[in-house]
């Protein structure tokens, strides 16, 4: 089965690379906007600027794993949850 779905390079945005880095090939954009914005122990790179969270030094989204390291974090957020009902 392909694995298309885990990974996107979008080229033609007006943003493109989004962060600084070595191979625009390696970059990618599925995740443009990360789901775990709101999980304050996402496990990125991050920190807080004014109680915001600052995730322009957090590469995982746009890494060539990034699409299963995010599912594997929603799945144990979820389940966390769960098991707190």
């Amino acid at each position: 089965m392909s694995k298309n779905y885990k990974f996107f390079n979008h080229r033609e945005c007006e943003f493109f690379p989004c962060h600084n880095i070595k191979n625009n090939d390696k970059f990618n954009c599925l995740f443009c906007y990360c789901p775990l914005y709101f999980v304050e122990n996402c496990g990125g790179n991050n920190t807080y600027i004014n109680c915001v969270k600052d995730c322009s030094n957090c590469m995982i989204p746009h890494s060539e794993n990034g699409y299963d390291y995010i599912l594997k974090k929603i799945i144990e957020i979820n389940k966390q949850k769960r098991n707190e009902l």
